[in-house]
């Protein structure tokens, strides 16, 4: 017993599977004496059982083998071409449980089995396991899995209530421009001289400056006429059956991406009955001192700093 007890602790096995054939897989062990001593170019019995569920499940397949070590005590064969005692190896579901394999060891060649190990396969064996994956028609499944399909946008995409002139790099999120403009002659302030601190210029950076301005324009003077920002907080756009209604005034570099597509822009608007972009100054949201914000003029692409009292054009967007 001893002797057996030695064997086992010594006993190396490194098994590899992969899909070289439909019905078997490859095996590798080395073989010791009880004194660690490896057993060179020798005739081994070995019997190979595989398991399901857990080590003392129910055995649905085993072989047995007579190979020949090596100089390095190496045994090397396919499990699935051996001497079959009982079961079939094709007809294992390898994936619908678990399985171990066991091996059972005679160093002299007969099938007197004193050594015997067992382990888990980790991973299924994929050739193995590929020939049981449905491979039909997708349409005769009952139950057909859920795909969700992943939606991409560009610049001139008539979508998410407006009109996309900007898109990340996932082309999955971005900016649109509503489709009509909020008025052609807005002012800034709402009535009185004041600095709101909107100064954020950016991508989505519009959307804070807008959050800034309303309160702050009330808190400094307000006359109850409109005003540019809260303009564009009020809209509210109904698309394809969707309200959105998280509408801003663009920061000064949305409103130079908009300046930027305003071809793509004008084209979609057009063919849905959208306003084009007029050939005159915007108002962005970023504030640029108590009296004066900025603007885009559209006839040349030139940004310049304006009074809050006077009239310029407004055109809201939405981040998505």
């Amino acid at each position: 017993m001893k002797r057996i007890l030695i064997f086992v602790i010594l006993l190396c096995i490194s098994f590899s599977v992969f899909g070289q054939s439909p019905e078997k897989m490859s095996y590798q062990a080395v073989v010791r004496n009880a004194d660690g001593s490896l057993v060179s170019e020798q005739t081994v019995g070995m019997k190979i059982s595989i398991i399901k569920t857990s080590t003392t499940g129910t055995i649905v397949y085993s072989e047995t083998h007579t190979p020949t070590t090596n100089t390095n005590g190496l045994v090397t064969f396919e499990i699935g071409t051996g001497s079959v005692v009982n079961g079939s190896f094709a007809a294992i579901d390898w994936g619908s449980d678990s399985y171990f394999i066991k091996t059972e060891t005679d160093i002299d060649g007969g099938t007197n089995y004193t050594i015997s190990g067992t382990s888990q396969f980790l991973s299924v064996p994929y050739a193995l396991y590929a020939k049981n994956v449905f491979s039909g028609d997708y349409d005769d499944l009952t139950n057909k899995p859920k795909v969700t399909e992943i939606k991409t946008y560009k610049i001139g995409d008539f979508v998410q209530g407006g009109i996309v002139f900007w898109v990340d790099d996932t082309e999955q999120h971005g900016l649109v421009l509503a489709n009509v403009n909020q008025s052609a002659a807005m002012r800034w302030h709402a009535g009185t001289f004041g600095n709101t601190h909107a100064k954020g210029n950016g991508l989505y950076a519009g959307k804070l400056n807008t959050a800034i301005i309303i309160p702050s324009l009330i808190a400094i003077g307000d006359d109850g006429d409109n005003f540019a920002a809260r303009l564009c907080n009020d809209l509210q756009v109904i698309q394809d059956g969707v309200t959105y209604g998280d509408w801003y005034l663009p920061s000064r570099l949305e409103m130079n991406l908009i300046y930027q597509s305003r071809s793509t822009i004008n084209t979609t608007a057009a063919a849905n009955s959208g306003d084009a972009l007029i050939n005159d100054v915007y108002w962005t949201s970023t504030e640029n001192s108590d009296n004066s914000a900025y603007g885009l003029d559209f006839a040349n692409g030139q940004e310049s700093t304006i009074f809050k009292t006077f009239p310029n054009a407004v055109r809201a967007i939405r981040s998505f």
